[in-house]
């Protein structure tokens, strides 16, 4: 699924007017419907609505959907930002229609004084600014955001809240921005949805369909995508009939250190269960027990130390490797990591220590081999790049780390970011806070490396391995509460999450 820049949504929005073709105040309409079907199906008619209004189209919207719902029995108010001019195109023709129905109690917001009190029982609906707007609220805008934002009031945002621009924030002032409980937005989410300090501006969000017209969606290129199930479905082969344990790849998995064998355990669990021919997993000699005892499919390769990774076994046997998980830093693990990446593993899949490592040493950069994927939590990634003030920046340096190794980046948390060599951007859509607990990283090296084994291509096993690592933890927490989730239940619905892809 495509992700849009505001602009190109406008373009879409005037192509659609002019080919499928709609008059603009009819695909206003048809916006505003889908809010209100929301609003009608979420909402008791018991409950009071409060409709903020800009002067332009976001405002338009809010117009629309007070008439709507007022015709279902609601009881609505709006209030009109009056910035002294008069209402043009749309707008007007949707407060006109209001005046004509003469049903919602209408206003004018023309100071402070005039803002209408906020009661906690409310809901607001915010329809100020869309997601065109590119300088930060001041004036009266600002003093309704305060007041919202200061109320207990339920607050809906149509299509982005106010104030919050819809791709690069690095100059807003993101505590002049409406707080939304709810935000609907129409047919793509924007690219600011998916940075975490956004997450408490946004609430929920939704994408609701208006029906743009899909030659101008097909047409219209862009790096940004957002993952959904039915191309990931798409992406996960059926198994024929006579195959066997060598048709589906040996995965060499490089794990563990004294104190941390559990994350060389976790990553080998999850990697059988992403459906590999073969595992060995190369660990310390003091995990050999551990790991043949609570993990009979797996195969070991034993160090020559106890302790530590010091050395690795002949690569020719693997179709992909991976390392990091519970590695340690020590001197030793890191001549050793420089000897596997001088071995050039035609796959390879580097997590945790293996990242924290080439932090330490960041001219081996320039050894990693083509198409590596890297899987770094925030912090890892910040000491292989340094600090960035925000996420639309901390996007770039990103996009830009991918194209100058040629590598692909696996950024997690909520909504993971994938960027890849050539400059796509693609964002996760599974996934829960349950998930933020020791061992959730390490499964996804496993998956990832797994499916890599198999013969997915990079960012296939890396796009594959996100999305289902989030469904399992999805599926997971249906089970138990997101508070109690562990990385061991994510890796025991690893079957359900392929068998729900597989439906």
């Amino acid at each position: 699924m495509k992700i849009f820049t505001t602009k190109q949504i406008a373009a879409i929005d005037q192509f659609t007017i002019q080919n499928e073709p709609i008059a603009p105040i009819d695909l206003m309409e048809r916006a505003a419907l889908q809010i209100v079907n929301w609003l009608i199906h979420h909402l008791s008619n018991e409950k009071k609505i409060l409709f903020f209004a800009g002067p332009g189209n976001n405002g338009g919207d809010a117009l629309a959907i007070a008439r709507m719902m007022a015709e279902h029995d609601y009881f609505c108010e709006v209030y009109l930002v009056d910035f002294g001019k008069t209402l043009q195109g749309e707008p007007a023709e949707n407060w006109r229609r209001l005046e004509e129905q003469g049903k919602v109690k209408l206003s004018r917001i023309e100071s402070k004084e005039s803002i209408p009190v906020i009661l906690d029982d409310i809901v607001v609906v915010d329809g100020l600014f869309g997601s065109g707007l590119s300088r930060k609220l001041d004036g009266l805008p600002l003093q309704i955001a305060e007041k919202v934002n200061h109320s207990k009031a339920m607050v809906v945002a149509i299509d982005i809240p106010s104030g919050l621009f819809g791709e690069d924030n690095s100059e807003n002032d993101l505590t002049t921005v409406i707080r939304a409980d709810y935000t609907l937005t129409f047919q793509f989410p924007k690219l600011s949805f998916f940075f975490p300090e956004h997450g408490d501006l946004l609430g929920k969000w939704e994408v609701l369909p208006i029906g743009l017209h899909p030659e101008i969606i097909a047409k219209t290129e862009t790096p940004f995508c957002f993952l959904n199930e039915e191309e990931i479905a798409k992406k996960v082969p059926v198994r024929k009939k006579f195959s066997h344990k060598g048709t589906y790849g040996h995965a060499l998995l490089i794990a563990g250190s004294y104190g941390k064998v559990g994350a060389a355990l976790l990553a080998s669990k999850a990697c059988l269960r992403s459906g590999v021919g073969l595992l060995t997993a190369h660990i310390p000699h003091s995990a050999y027990q551990i790991i043949q005892t609570a993990i009979p499919e797996a195969m070991c390769s034993i160090d020559a130390s106890d302790l530590m990774f010091t050395e690795f076994p002949d690569l020719k046997q693997f179709s992909a490797v991976g390392t990091g998980p519970g590695l340690g830093v020590k001197p030793n693990s890191r001549k050793a990591l420089l000897r596997l990446l001088e071995a050039a593993p035609s796959k390879l899949v580097l997590d945790a220590d293996a990242l924290n490592i080439l932090s330490l040493h960041p001219e081996w950069l320039e050894l990693l081999p083509e198409n590596s994927i890297l899987t770094p939590h925030p912090k890892e990634f910040e000491r292989l790049v340094g600090k960035t003030e925000d996420s639309y920046t901390g996007l770039q340096v990103q996009s830009a780390f991918s194209k100058k190794y040629q590598v692909i980046v696996v950024l997690k948390g909520a909504h993971s970011r994938i960027t890849s060599p050539d400059g796509q951007v693609f964002f996760n859509t599974t996934g829960n806070p349950g998930m933020a607990t020791a061992g959730s990283g390490d499964a996804l090296t496993g998956i990832i490396l797994g499916l890599l084994a198999q013969g997915f291509e990079p960012l296939e096993a890396a796009l594959v391995g996100v999305f289902v690592h989030g469904l399992a933890g999805d599926l997971a927490a249906t089970q138990f509460d997101e508070l109690s989730l562990v990385a061991s239940d994510l890796i025991e619905n690893l079957g359900k999450a392929f068998l729900q892809l597989r439906k």
